[in-house]
């Protein structure tokens, strides 16, 4: 599984290239300037296919587990355990829902931002939006119901996969709200969290009208705002996920994939800064900006064509690995000599590499080539 980790993740220099040349050209302000151009971005080009299209995109290989087990079944955050065995898996269409009574009965589409929260205002096209609606086992999202997403602190109920329903833990970046909440796994975190700001940015314009006809519990994750959008707690819980769960290759594949299948892209996904660009002072309030491992470290030059490669960082490194593309540690130096905050690799031979780097708690990765 490692060494299809890797191997995935030297898919990226190929993928990542799939975002159209100058297709964020617009994206020049900062704050709400920003979160507003990138708005008119994303619905330029928009085709609501509909809903019954859906099942569809979801038998492409984006939404299909080549992250884990690698069996092509359905990749399902409310199922899946990326730790070890899936407690059960759908494989065919014979498997949409349907009537359920038991976790793996049949799959169905979950809407992230519930239906219900928008439904009395307008239903298209984000009803139909597969960014926020996902594949899911049909009694997980009945259990999620119309919940927001947060921190659990005691659970009433357990999903098979350990996904969490019950009183939102009202501490720490949760701090604020008591009520029920939803949480999914860590692996999925940062998955739900830039599917709910894409939301915020591609429906910005609606946003206040949304909140003004809601009346179901979703409703307390905002704020009634079109510039802002969040109530202060869950706007500290989706960044807080988005920076602890940063975009992964599935998430990636799913970016390329839906741009195919409607015509626009997640920004979060694309560009993972543009969270903080915009949501500044609640960024500031958490510690992220130029806080993170990656905001401290440039590699360069990158492709190097000497085999050698620099590594700035503005903090103290407790360890560099240099990875081959199966997964193999060709290097590891642990606690690293740096000269000027600069520490070196070297005699590299021609290749793709990943350099996987250390600070404190913190870990990143930085994709490298050699030519």
């Amino acid at each position: 599984m490692k060494k299809y980790f890797y191997l995935l993740l030297l898919l990226n220099f190929v993928v990542i290239a799939q975002i159209p040349v100058g297709y964020y050209n617009s994206a020049t302000g900062s704050g709400f300037t920003l979160k507003t151009q990138l708005k008119t971005r994303i619905t330029t080009g928009h085709s609501d296919q509909g809903y019954g299209a859906l099942w569809n995109l979801f038998n492409n290989t984006a939404f299909r587990d080549t992250n884990y087990e690698n069996d092509n079944s359905l990749l399902d955050m409310y199922s899946e355990n990326p730790a070890g065995p899936d407690p059960y898996n759908f494989t065919n269409t014979g498997q949409q829902c349907g009537t359920y009574a038991n976790e793996g009965d049949c799959y169905n589409r979950e809407h992230v931002i519930p239906q219900a929260y928008f439904e009395n205002f307008a239903i298209n096209p984000m009803k139909n939006d597969p960014f926020h609606v996902i594949p899911a086992d049909g009694k997980v999202n009945g259990l999620r119901d119309n919940f927001p997403y947060g921190r659990v602190n005691v659970a009433n109920s357990t999903t098979l996969n350990g996904s969490k329903l019950g009183n939102n833990l009202n501490s720490g970046y949760s701090a604020g709200y008591s009520s029920t909440v939803f949480e999914p796994l860590d692996e999925f975190k940062g998955d739900i969290a830039r599917s709910i700001l894409y939301f915020a940015t591609r429906y910005q314009d609606d946003m206040a009208n949304f909140y003004n006809a809601a009346t179901v519990v979703s409703k307390n994750m905002f704020d009634g705002t079109t510039d802002n959008v969040f109530a202060p707690t869950f706007l500290n819980i989706l960044i807080t996920w988005h920076n602890l769960d940063p975009v992964s290759p599935k998430e990636i594949a799913k970016n390329n994939a839906i741009y195919s299948f409607q015509g626009n892209r997640n920004p979060y996904i694309d560009h993972p800064e543009y969270v903080c660009q915009i949501w500044t002072t609640a960024c500031a309030a958490l510690g992220t900006i130029n806080n993170s491992l990656s905001e401290k470290v440039s590699v360069y030059p990158n492709p190097s064509n000497d085999g050698i490669i620099n590594i700035a960082c503005k903090t103290p490194l407790n360890e560099i690995k240099l990875i081959n593309i199966n997964g193999q540690v060709l290097q590891q130096i642990k606690n690293p000599e740096a000269i000027n905050s600069l520490y070196t690799v070297s005699s590299l031979p021609q290749g793709f590499y990943f350099l996987q780097l250390t600070s404190n708690k913190e870990t990143i990765t930085k994709k490298v080539m050699v030519n």
